[in-house]
């Protein structure tokens, strides 16, 4: 009988930060596409765009002016889908159980530029971006009723970005979110249970097997993680244990700057596009108590799976069964690694 192969043969990945699984099926890598594909129209972008209401000087839709910033800019979204002023309140009729949530959105412009991305700005540029997450974080994390900071990009149309100009959301809320509260309970379990950090062990097992590491600086690494399910999603982690952006130095804080760059170049150089993504960082949260189990991370989610025309969404099993992928996380990791920055 021939023996089990994880390149080979189909099998089940485990999530230990969320404790889900991901069915793998690197047999179907060669099955005929005859889906939709459609034409792949290059960004063509102008530095200043005088209809764009993220650029300095322009009105936005609530009727605010930007100022003429030059480097990074925040503002509370004109749109929130949290707002700071909700009254308490809570619903509770058995199965039908609601509670109102606090909480305060806002928006970060990366840069004034328009015809800007990460993979297109400078380290020095992109620092400034990290300094403003870290004030930011510390900003928020400080109030009351906040006990969540999420910050997060959602880069290109494809992703639900409904601008092109550089720029993120910090959403935070006054409770943990299910996807980081779920990563709360793995990692404070396995602190307990094992005495140690969980992303500290598994970047340990990843840097010695070494086939799914994508890049490294002095701070970072990227990899693509054993249980990815996206086609190309990666995973930045520090390689000090931090529990918060706040906690970087000065030079870790360049070095995040430069390993976003080196993470998001290769994926635009990848499918020679603008390429889209949703990324966002997981830290401790800022309930006041130390978390000593979280370790500062963050998540790439790409859609794109063979071209910049074909893409990959959770639909039929995935939906209704578990998430599933045919490349794998090995031959995702080795076609970003050979990618030159």
């Amino acid at each position: 009988m021939t023996a089990f192969h994880l390149k080979q043969h189909p099998h089940r990945r485990y999530n230990p930060l969320t404790r889900e699984w991901v069915l793998v099926s690197p047999q179907r890598t060669e099955r005929p596409w005859q889906g939709q594909i459609e034409e792949a129209t290059p960004e063509t972008l102008l530095p200043y765009d005088a209809t764009c209401y993220l650029c300095p000087g322009n009105e936005r839709v609530g009727g605010l002016r930007n100022p003429d910033y030059s480097g990074t800019f925040v503002f509370d979204n004109d749109f929130a889908a949290l707002q700071p002023d909700t009254p308490e309140g809570k619903l509770d009729q058995g199965l039908l159980v609601a509670e109102a949530e606090r909480g305060i959105c806002r928006v970060v412009c990366f840069s004034p530029r328009h015809d800007l991305t990460i993979a297109r700005m400078s380290i020095a540029e992109i620092s400034q971006v990290v300094d403003t997450w870290v004030e930011q974080y510390k900003d928020l994390g400080t109030r009351d009723a906040i006990n969540w900071v999420q910050i997060f990009e959602n880069r290109g149309a494809m992703m639900g970005a409904s601008n092109p100009h550089p720029h993120c959301q910090i959403w935070a809320n006054e409770k943990t979110p299910n996807e980081s509260r779920k990563e709360a309970i793995s990692q404070g379990e396995y602190a307990i249970s094992q005495q140690s950090c969980l992303l500290c062990d598994y970047l340990a097992l990843e840097v010695k097997n070494g086939e799914r590491l994508v890049c490294e600086n002095d701070s970072f690494y990227a990899l693509v993680p054993f249980w990815a399910v996206w086609p190309f999603e990666t995973i930045v982690l520090s390689k000090q244990h931090v529990t918060g952006l706040d906690n970087l130095t000065d030079a870790a804080r360049l070095a995040l700057a430069d390993i976003l760059k080196r993470v998001t170049t290769r994926y635009d150089k990848l499918f020679q596009t603008s390429f889209p993504y949703t990324m966002g960082f997981h830290q401790r949260p800022t309930d006041g108590l130390d978390h000593l189990e979280w370790h500062l991370h963050a998540h790439f989610y790409p859609p794109l799976l063979r071209s910049a025309t074909v893409r990959k969404f959770m639909v039929g099993y995935e939906l209704l069964g578990m998430p599933q992928r045919d490349i794998t996380a090995e031959v995702a990791a080795n076609r970003l690694r050979e990618v030159e920055r």
